[in-house]
C-alpha cells in the first residue's frame, strides 16, 4: 500500500550539509525512485505505470522533454522521471474536505512541497468573492461561470490564457483555437521563460526556432558542448547517450559555473560498471565560466578558430560558408576588434584556460553544442546563442550527421505547444491556415507574454486569468509582486492534476478544474483516445494513458477546453463536440494547419513517432531574411557585480522538477531535508566576511526607474562551494522574489534569473 499520510511541513528545521557528489545515478539513483514509487503508488501500481514510461504502447514520461531511442528498454525512464510519474499516480487525494478543513489564508502559508504531497484533486472547487474556502461546485457550474466572466469583459485582451509545457498537442491546439476564436492572442507559456531566447535568436540565424539534431547526432559527434545545462538533475536520460557516445570515442566539454555531477561521471544502473564499478567519466574538459560569461567565451573560441586557420591549420569550411551563410566579413572584422582583457574578466578564464578548450574545438570535425536555462535566463541571452550559432557555422557544422545546435528543452512538450499555436507573437500563414480551415478571423495584434501578462495583472489592464497546467505564480519572476497583481484579478482559474501555490494566489473568485493526468485513461465517447507530444528534437510520438483515472468524474484537458469554448462561443464553427468525442478528428485539423503534420493520425501509428521537417538540418534550407544561415556581430559588455556583490542564478534541486518539489534533498550537491541555501565560493565568503553556515538575507538590487530597488529573501543557509567567484546559486521558486519583473533578456523579454545581483546580509532575528 502507498503511504496516505502526507509530509509535514517542517520548513528547513532538520537542514543537513553534506559532500558534494562526483558522480551521478548509479545505485542510490534506482533506490529514489523506487522508494518514491511504492510510498505514492504502492508496488503494483508503480510496476503497472513504470512499465509503461516512454514504451511504444504507453504514455510519455510527464517529466522532461529528452527523446525516446529507437529500441526501448524495459525500463526507458530515469530517477526524475520515476518521481514525476509516481507525483501523477498516487494514491492520495484532495477532496472537498481537506479544503473544508484548509483555508486559502492556511494554504498561501504551506510550502509547494507540503502543498504537492497532499495528492490529486478530483473535485472541482469554487472560492466565491470575499471567502477564504473553496467549495465544491459541478464541472458544468464551473465552465458557465467562466464563459459567462469572459462573455463580460469589455474586451478579449482582457483575458490571460497561460499554459504549461505538460499539455498535449491536441490540447494545446484547441486552447489556442478556442483564445484566438474568442479574440485574442493573450497565450503566454512556460517557453517565455526558458528557452525564448533560443528560438529568437535560431529563428533570426538559422531560420527555425528549434534544434538541428537527432538523437542519433550524439553518437556521431566528434565534440559535445554542454554548456550552461546540468544533465544529471534536469534531464537525466541524456546522461545514457552521453554515455554512448563517450564509448564510441566522442569528446565532451562541460561549461558551467558549478561542478556539477552529472556532467563529471555517470554510473548507468543498467550497466553492471554502473552498479559496482567506477561509471564512465564524461566531460573531457570541465570550463568552469563565471556567470553571464558565455557571450564572451563563445566570441574567444570563435577568435581562436579564425586565428588557427589564418595559421594554415585549414580549420573553416570555407564551401559552406560560401554557399550557406552572410555576415562573414563583418563577423570576422568584430572578432578581430575583440578585447582579450574584457573576455578575460567575463568568462573568468586564463588565456591558457580558454586554448585548451580552443583546442578541443579545432580537433573536431563535427560538434554539437547542447544548453539550457543556464543561457538563455540573462540580458545578453539573444546574442549569447547566435554565438554559439557563429562558432558551428564556421566548421560547416549544421546540416550534417553529428553537427548542430541542440537547445535542451525542459517540460515534456514545451516544444509541441508553440508547434501548435501557442504563441503571443503569431506568424501570419499561421492564422491564414487556422481562418481558412475554421472560418474564423483570428486577431493579428500580438498578445501578452508571461512577464506582460504580469504587468498587465498588476495595472488591472487583464480581469480573468486562466491557467492550463503549471504553476504560475511560483513559475514567474518576482514572486511579491506577481501575487499582488494575480489577487487583482476577477477571476483566476486553475486546470490542474495536483496543489501548488498558485491556487493559493487567487482572484475575486476563483476555480480549481482537476483534470486527467498523462498516465490515466482517457475514455471518450468514441472510446479510449490517445494525444501525441513532440519531443526537444523535433520527433512527434503517441501517448496513450493507461491506469484508472483518480477520480472517475475527471475531465481531460481536450474535453475542458471544448466545452468551455462551446459554452463561451455558442455560435463557434468549429465543431467542439466532435473534437472532444474524438481527437483523431482534431488530429485531422491539425494536419492541415501545421506544416509537416500531414497524415498525423496514420504517422503516430509508427513506433518511436516521426520527424517533423527541419531546413536547416534535412536540406541546409534556411528560411532566414536573407535565405542564408547569418553570422551576427554582438557586443560584449561584461557584468560586473560591485564591490560586495555576487551574481545570484536560480537552479533546481535534485529533488524538484520545475516548480514541483519531490522532496527537500539535492543529492549530487549534498543538501538534504532543506531548500534555503545559497551556494558561495569559499574564497568570496572569506572576502565577504560571511562563515559557512551562517543563515542570512539575499538582498537583490535593481536599477529602477525610481533607484534602486531591493528585494529580499529571508533566512537562508550559506554553503561554501566550488562554484566560480563571485557567483552564487539558490533554489528556484523560493529565489524568485529576487528576480525584477522588469529586468529580462533583449529581444525574448525572458526574466533574467541566472544574472542577479545580490548582496549578503546576517539574517534578522
Amino acid at each position: 500500500m502507498a503511504k496516505d499520510a502526507p509530509v509535514p511541513d517542517q520548513g528547513d528545521a532538520n537542514l543537513k550539509i553534506k559532500k558534494p557528489k562526483r558522480w551521478a545515478a548509479g545505485v542510490p539513483g534506482v533506490a529514489a525512485a523506487l522508494r518514491m514509487s511504492q510510498e505514492q503508488m504502492g508496488v503494483r501500481r508503480s510496476a503497472l505505470a513504470l512499465l509503461r514510461v516512454n514504451q511504444p504502447d504507453g504514455f510519455d514520461c510527464p517529466g522532461c522533454a529528452w527523446p525516446e531511442p529507437h529500441h526501448t528498454h524495459t525500463f526507458e525512464f530515469c530517477e526524475n522521471g520515476a518521481k514525476a510519474v509516481a507525483e501523477e499516480a498516487t494514491l492520495r487525494r484532495v477532496t472537498p474536505e481537506f479544503f473544508a478543513a484548509h483555508s486559502i489564508t492556511e494554504l498561501a502559508a504551506k510550502s509547494d512541497h507540503w502543498l504537492g504531497a497532499q495528492g490529486r484533486l478530483t473535485t472541482p472547487m469554487y472560492k466565491p468573492a470575499g471567502a477564504d474556502h473553496y467549495q465544491p461546485i459541478s464541472y458544468a457550474g464551473a465552465l458557465e461561470l467562466i464563459a459567462d466572466r469572459l462573455r463580460g469583459l469589455d474586451d478579449p485582451d482582457q483575458a490571460i490564457f497561460y499554459t504549461s509545457g505538460r499539455t498535449s498537442n491536441e490540447a494545446a491546439f484547441c486552447y489556442q483555437l478556442f483564445v484566438r476564436s474568442f479574440g485574442t492572442n493573450n497565450l503566454p507559456d512556460c517557453s517565455n521563460m526558458c528557452h525564448e531566447s533560443s528560438g529568437s535568436a535560431l529563428t533570426e540565424t538559422l531560420g527555425i526556432g528549434k534544434g538541428t539534431v537527432t538523437l542519433d547526432d550524439l553518437g556521431r559527434a566528434e565534440l559535445i558542448i554542454i554548456a550552461g545545462q546540468n544533465p544529471g538533475t534536469n534531464h537525466p536520460r541524456m546522461l545514457t547517450a552521453l554515455e554512448t557516445a563517450k564509448r564510441g570515442g566522442t569528446k565532451i566539454m562541460a561549461v558551467n559555473p558549478l561542478p556539477e555531477a552529472g556532467l563529471l561521471r555517470f554510473k548507468n544502473p543498467q550497466r553492471p560498471s554502473g552498479v559496482v564499478g567506477s561509471g564512465t567519466e564524461l566531460a573531457d574538459l570541465f570550463v568552469q565560466l563565471r556567470l553571464n560569461g558565455d557571450l564572451a567565451f563563445f566570441q574567444a573560441l570563435g577568435k581562436m578558430v579564425l586565428e588557427a586557420d589564418r595559421a594554415g591549420r585549414g580549420v573553416l569550411d570555407t564551401d559552406f560558408i560560401g554557399r550557406h551563410t552572410d555576415g562573414f566579413t563583418a563577423y570576422v572584422e568584430a572578432l578581430d576588434r575583440l578585447d582579450w582583457a574584457q573576455v578575460l574578466r567575463a568568462t573568468g578564464q586564463t588565456r591558457e584556460q580558454l586554448q585548451q578548450a580552443a583546442e578541443l574545438v579545432l580537433g573536431a570535425k563535427s560538434i554539437i553544442v547542447c544548453w539550457a536555462m543556464g543561457l538563455t535566463q540573462h540580458k545578453n541571452s539573444v546574442p549569447t546563442i547566435r554565438e554559439i550559432v557563429n562558432l558551428l557555422l564556421l566548421g560547416g557544422n549544421i546540416g550534417r550527421p553529428g553537427a548542430g545546435a541542440c537547445p535542451v528543452r525542459g517540460h515534456s512538450n514545451v516544444q509541441g505547444d508553440r508547434t501548435m499555436g501557442i504563441y503571443e507573437k503569431p506568424a501570419e500563414a499561421f492564422l491564414a491556415a487556422l481562418d481558412a480551415e475554421f472560418g474564423i478571423t483570428a486577431p493579428r495584434r500580438p498578445g501578452h507574454d508571461v512577464v506582460d501578462a504580469i504587468r498587465a495583472l498588476r495595472d488591472g489592464e487583464a480581469r480573468v486569468f486562466i491557467g492550463m497546467g503549471g504553476n504560475f505564480v511560483r513559475a514567474t519572476p518576482d514572486t511579491a509582486l506577481t501575487e499582488r497583481a494575480m489577487a487583482k484579478a476577477d477571476l483566476t482559474v486553475q486546470i490542474s492534476t495536483k496543489l501548488n501555490g498558485s491556487h493559493a494566489c487567487v482572484g475575486r473568485e476563483a476555480l480549481i478544474l482537476p483534470t486527467l493526468g498523462r498516465t490515466e485513461r482517457d475514455r471518450q465517447l468514441t472510446g479510449d483516445q490517445r494525444v501525441t507530444v513532440e519531443d526537444s528534437m523535433g520527433m512527434v510520438h503517441a501517448s496513450r494513458g493507461r491506469l484508472a483515472p483518480a477520480s472517475d468524474e475527471l475531465l481531460s484537458e481536450v474535453a475542458i477546453v471544448c466545452e468551455l469554448a462551446r459554452r463561451t462561443l455558442p455560435d463557434s464553427p468549429v465543431p467542439w463536440s466532435t473534437f472532444r468525442a474524438d481527437y483523431d478528428r482534431i488530429r485531422d485539423r491539425i494536419a492541415r494547419v501545421v506544416p509537416g503534420f500531414d497524415g498525423l493520425n496514420t504517422k503516430i501509428d509508427s513506433p518511436g513517432g516521426f520527424p517533423l521537417p527541419n531546413g536547416p538540418r534535412d536540406s541546409r534550407t534556411f528560411n532566414t531574411a536573407t535565405g542564408k544561415a547569418r553570422f551576427t556581430v554582438n557586443r560584449l559588455e561584461v557584468l560586473e557585480p560591485g564591490p560586495g556583490r555576487l551574481i545570484l542564478q536560480t537552479v533546481r534541486s535534485h529533488d524538484q522538477y520545475n516548480t514541483t518539489i519531490y522532496g527537500l534533498d539535492d543529492r549530487y550537491r549534498g543538501i538534504a531535508d532543506g531548500r534555503r541555501v545559497v551556494f558561495v565560493n569559499p574564497d568570496d565568503l572569506a572576502d565577504l566576511g560571511i562563515a559557512d553556515g551562517q543563515l542570512v538575507d539575499l538582498i537583490s538590487e535593481w536599477p529602477g526607474p525610481g533607484g534602486l530597488e531591493e528585494r529580499r529573501a529571508e533566512r537562508f543557509r550559506v554553503v561554501a562551494y566550488p562554484t566560480a567567484r563571485e557567483c552564487a546559486a539558490a533554489y528556484f521558486p523560493e529565489a524568485n522574489v529576487l528576480v525584477p519583473v522588469d529586468s529580462t533578456a533583449e529581444i525574448s523579454n525572458t526574466p533574467t534569473s541566472k544574472s542577479v545581483i545580490i548582496r549578503l546580509e546576517p539574517a534578522r532575528d
